[in-house]
């Protein structure tokens, strides 16, 4: 078969019109080939490279008139989008396309317009290019595509391939009718080929040897779409920027002020430093010194638009994806020892009971005098003799931790894993991250200059992108009473919910157990924090206005307060040599379209949390997967009808312990209690047990992990039901026709199922 630039070359040389026939007879296709050159060149009209004759195909030069889109970007209140699958035969930049309002079709609503696009959405649409450019007119919104749709090529015996997934999620193989160049073991993603699951699926793109070291974090970057390569014009204007000269007009000089950063030791980026010093009244004088990131990134610039549609940067064991290119995020933007940084610095009045009384907001020149491992800091502080400005720090903290307490935010124990890797990039250790004096020292005190930040920007009647955290949701509450009811415990809903009352309701338990277990359900009844113009309060943190100041460098939400305090102080800079915009505050374009902004903000930090929990699973899975067969301390961590999920404790890994391993007992579930109850015995599990459970399987690519329960002698239980090993084959010999084994499991009817690395201890 040819290619689809071999078909594209022909198109182009040929003296007649070209249609299929021609097509087939210049290649030689006969009978089952031509059949599928005509689903390659549907595909090509589809992808825009040719136009839809039938009879004679043309090159086309831009955008099909119906195509699938993808929304890149939101500017003024329209949708930005290119089209969804831009060939690599095509130019090589996509054309942008102006979305118009979706309307609901007819009878459906009467004409209205159908929810607001967001970054991300794959649009069906209807193209069209005018004298302004290409506009859009939206059909119908489509499934993300790649929900699903990432795996593992398997072939089964009659060499048909099939897409294994890879997320723990999709529970069956797809069927793959067009492989796109790959080939079997390799990780793909695909799209559907057709509306209907027998359509199968059509390989898009190769991403490589799944089990490759580092590879964990390519399967969610690819999984979730996270844009992790910066374009030429994005790294040309960042160096641009890096040069800019760091002019001391309109800056406060404090390189004479001995700040530090304290941070982890591997820190690359170094966002925030802190200083303190006694008033001689029992209170501090201190400074939190952040990244002027502002005065490099500009509003509507290139570095501007890339940075806001990652939101965030996204760290995994393996990896960083910055928000910002390295010149900028791990250089000239990051407070590096001894080295003059542009910063933005919160001046706060620390009283001595711990009250932020006053504070005030500078540009300025800084030098950082030392950069300290949060472990270094922590061991100082500890042998008993730290240098002064370590025992100054500390002091200050005292105080901020005494009105922490009072104001009583909500504190869940909830343990951190760290995945540590060698030169290799093969997991060296899994351990559990050690909560230091050091890390609150440096979280109070970033606490203080965020609140400073809200409430300065509130004092200028300027606009704020607030955090908040909203008060749990009455059914999450009721939710929560009838489950303490199953414990024998009362929760009142007739009072005010504050953390308080959770704090109180965990530390009125002794048992370690019965603990873990009432804070796994307090955890479930929390609402999500988010970013938004609108303030609702941090409940968590007990505090009634609140903004993310501290980490411009990694948060696009910081960038904005930083920008917001720039317009609201007057701390313009002199303009820039160069074409980089002129203003380093909030753009018209921010200020008119702040919820939007804050909504695709919030959106990025979702993905980036999944990627980093599934790829951190991942690690966990394929360290696990050489310990099959072991067993293990673990808690169960929640409880539904068709089984429970524990975690090993010290450790974490999720795994599915399904109600059909549990013996040949009858149970049943209960939600109020989050159990499942045994009908002859009353055997219960329920959500906060510990017990001893055995690893079953350790799935690397799926991060999903199974466990086996045991009897009274420490043996596997047999599951209700347990049958014979099924025989594979469909269309083949009972003795094996089906998929090889070895490297990956198949399922029941010779299909690739879920994926299983068959790891070895190291």
């Amino acid at each position: 078969m040819p290619t689809k630039k071999q078909i594209l070359e022909f198109i182009q040389s040929s003296d007649i019109p070209a249609g299929k026939r021609e097509i087939a007879r210049a290649f030689g296709l006969k009978g089952q080939e031509k059949i599928t050159l005509k689903r390659l060149l549907k595909d090509m009209a589809e992808e825009g490279l040719i136009d839809g004759k039938k009879t004679a195909y043309h090159q086309m030069g831009g955008v099909p008139k119906v195509t699938v889109l993808r929304v890149v970007e939101i500017e003024d209140g329209e949708a930005i989008a290119i089209p969804d699958n831009w060939s690599p035969e095509a130019p090589s930049e996509p054309p942008r396309l102006t979305m118009k309002e979706m309307k609901a079709p007819k009878g459906r609503g009467g004409g209205k317009s159908a929810p607001a696009l967001k970054r991300g959405d794959r649009v069906l649409s209807r193209t069209e290019e005018t004298d302004a450019g290409w506009v859009a007119y939206p059909m119908k919104k489509l499934p993300a595509r790649t929900e699903g749709l990432m795996g593992v090529v398997e072939l089964d015996g009659t060499g048909t391939p099939w897409l294994a997934p890879v997320d723990k999620r999709v529970r069956n193989s797809a069927k793959i009718v067009d492989l796109g160049g790959a080939e079997e073991g390799q990780l793909v993603l695909a799209e559907k080929a057709g509306r209907s699951e027998r359509a199968g699926v059509k390989v898009i793109e190769v991403v490589g040897d799944p089990l490759a070291p580092k590879s964990f974090s390519l399967i969610a970057i690819a999984k979730l779409g996270i844009p992790h390569v910066f374009p030429d014009t994005v790294h040309e204007e960042a160096r641009r920027a890096a040069t800019l000269p760091l002019s001391e007009d309109k800056r406060e000089d404090l390189r004479h002020v001995p700040i530090v950063a304290i941070d982890p030791a591997d820190a690359r980026d170094h966002d925030d430093a802190i200083w303190a010093e006694p008033d001689g009244e029992g209170g501090y004088n201190a400074l939190i010194a952040i990244a002027d990131v502002s005065f490099y990134v500009r509003p509507g610039s290139a570095l501007d638009k890339e940075a806001r549609k990652r939101g965030n940067s996204v760290y995994f064991p393996d990896r960083v994806v910055p928000m910002l290119p390295e010149v900028l995020s791990a250089d000239v933007c990051s407070l590096r020892e001894g080295e003059d940084r542009a910063a933005m610095v919160c001046h706060a009045h620390i009283d001595a009971s711990g009250t932020v009384k006053t504070r005030k907001f500078t540009r300025a020149i800084v030098r950082i005098h030392h950069n300290i491992a949060y472990e270094d800091a922590q061991s100082a502080v500890d042998a008993g003799s730290p240098p002064e400005y370590l025992a100054n720090l500390w002091g200050a903290w005292k105080l901020l931790a005494e009105a922490r307490e009072k104001r009583e935010p909500l504190e869940l124990e909830i343990p951190e894993r760290r995945v540590m890797l060698n030169d290799e990039g093969q997991i060296a250790e899994i351990a559990v991250r050690e909560r230091l004096d050091a890390h609150r020292v440096v979280e109070d005190f970033m606490i203080a200059a965020n609140v400073a930040a809200a409430k300065a920007l509130e004092a200028k009647n300027s606009p704020v992108v607030y955090r908040n955290h909203e008060v749990p949701a009455r059914e999450k509450m009721i939710a929560l009473r009838d489950y303490m009811a199953t414990l024998e415990k009362k929760l009142s809903l007739g009072q005010v919910i504050k953390p308080s009352l959770f704090n109180r309701l965990l530390s009125d338990i002794t048992d370690e157990s019965e603990k873990a277990q009432l804070m796994e359900a307090v955890l479930r009844s929390q609402t999500q924090a988010y970013y938004g113009p609108a303030n609702t309060g941090h409940f968590g943190l007990a505090l009634g206005s609140y903004a993310h100041f501290t980490s411009p460098i990694r948060r696009y939400s910081d960038l904005l307060v930083h920008r917001a305090l720039v317009d609201a102080y007057k701390l313009e800079q002199p303009k820039p040599p160069g074409s980089l915009p002129d203003t380093s505050g909030l753009s018209d374009k921010d200020r008119a379209n702040i919820q939007e902004v804050c909504d695709a903000i919030s959106q990025a930090e979702r993905r980036a949390m999944e990627a980093e929990r599934d790829t951190i699973d991942r690690y966990v899975a394929a360290w696990l997967s050489g310990r099959v067969g072991e067993q293990f301390d673990t808690r169960i961590t929640g409880v539904q009808s068709f089984g429970f999920f524990a975690t090993i404790e010290r450790l974490g890994g999720d795994g599915l312990v399904p109600v059909s391993t549990l013996g040949r007992e009858h149970f049943r579930y209960e939600e109020a209690a989050q159990a499942l109850i045994g009908e002859d015995s009353g055997k219960t599990y329920k959500s906060g047990d510990r017990l001893r459970l055995q690893l079953a399987e350790a799935n690397a690519l799926t991060g999903a992990l199974k466990f086996a329960v045991l009897d009274a002698d420490g043996n596997v239980i047999e599951p209700r039901g347990a049958r014979p090993a099924p025989r594979y084959g469909r269309g083949g010999d009972r003795k094996g026709s089906g998929p090889k084994k070895g490297k990956y499991q198949t399922n029941k009817r010779g299909r690739p199922g879920n994926i299983r690395h068959q790891g070895r201890r190291k």
